[in-house]
């Protein structure tokens, strides 16, 4: 039987955003902008729930991951991305793109499972408050984080070697602008059955299970909401529920747009534009959502914010480390 050429492959070539040469500079400079905001964000709201004494709770645990790892998905495909638009072709290596897909899949599967985990949390600490400190330990917390990694890191090892341990035809060029796993497939001289079952497989089960969780928590967490007698009590329990749900309603409605459309209408190009808005947009967006509808978020920034005015004017400690609380 004749077989298409097969070819060891030194790199890759990405098609990118966009062709037209107009649009190359502006679109660079929107996404550098966005990037930036994205790794600023993320990396403030780590060194934040880290410092702040308090919010070292549960809930800013998780929102520490959440942060890590949109920060690492979008560094994961953001930095090469911005690259090629200045760069005379838009060439990845091998190994490159290999890595790019490991780490990639490995940040958005564990995305959704963190966010799952944030709505369990939302569950115990308004459906049982008296025991929320025994339930969510510091030990349940790590375990509810260190699953979903080495979970996602199981999953994006065997999907990234299934398709770099197939044999590459000799047309290199990516109908997208980072390494992501269907349009590599596309490149494969080998049958791509069994990698497009695991993937389809696992990506059900990743969608549906960490939706499940997330839409049984908050079915529970309405139905305890609406028996409380307070409007106060369900006002303010709305307001710990009103960020990750804006972050569970925008990240699973852009999937599920990618994932779900009919295949008559799926194109490379829609892919793309959703593929923007996941890994630049999301990231950018989790850390205003979470800033700007967080009370005790606000606050922590004022402290921090008072603490640097005072150390540039060389005011003593003891006048302005601890906001507007004395010192325990």
């Amino acid at each position: 039987m004749n077989q298409p050429n097969q070819t060891v492959l030194t790199e890759f070539i990405l098609m990118g955003i966009t062709d037209r040469p107009k649009l190359q500079a502006p679109v660079f400079g929107l996404f550098l902008i966005i990037y930036v905001i994205s790794v600023v964000g993320n990396l403030g709201m780590i060194i934040l729930t880290k410092v702040d004494s308090r919010l070292q709770t549960p809930m800013y645990f998780f929102l520490r991951h959440l942060a890590f790892i949109d920060l690492g998905y979008s560094t994961a495909v953001g930095p090469k991305m911005l690259v090629n638009f200045i760069a005379n072709q838009n060439t990845i290596p091998y190994n490159g793109c290999a890595t790019q897909l490991a780490f990639f899949i490995l940040f958005i599967i564990s995305e959704l499972f963190i966010l799952s985990a944030m709505a369990y949390d939302r569950y115990v600490a308004i459906c049982h408050p008296l025991l929320y400190t025994v339930v969510m330990s510091q030990k349940v917390c790590w375990v509810l984080v260190a699953v979903p990694y080495v979970y996602s890191a199981f999953l994006s090892l065997i999907i990234t070697i299934k398709i770099f341990m197939s044999s590459f035809c000799d047309h290199n060029v990516i109908r997208h602008f980072y390494c992501d796993n269907l349009p590599l497939l596309t490149l494969l001289c080998s049958s791509t059955h069994d990698i497009e079952l695991i993937i389809l497989i696992f990506s059900a089960f990743n969608l549906v299970s960490s939706l499940l969780i997330v839409l049984v928590s908050y079915i529970l967490i309405l139905m305890a909401i609406l028996s409380m007698n307070s409007a106060q009590g369900r006002h303010k329990a709305f307001s710990t529920c009103g960020s990750h749900m804006t972050v569970v309603i925008v990240l699973y409605a852009t999937l599920f747009f990618m994932y779900v459309q009919p295949k008559s209408s799926h194109s490379f190009d829609t892919d793309k534009i959703a593929s923007v808005f996941y890994i630049l947009i999301i990231p950018m967006l989790n850390p205003m959502i979470y800033s700007l509808r967080n009370k005790e978020v606000k606050g922590a920034l004022r402290r921090i914010w008072k603490n640097l005015k005072c150390a540039n004017i060389d005011i003593p400690q003891r006048y302005c480390g601890f906001g507007s609380s004395p010192p325990q």
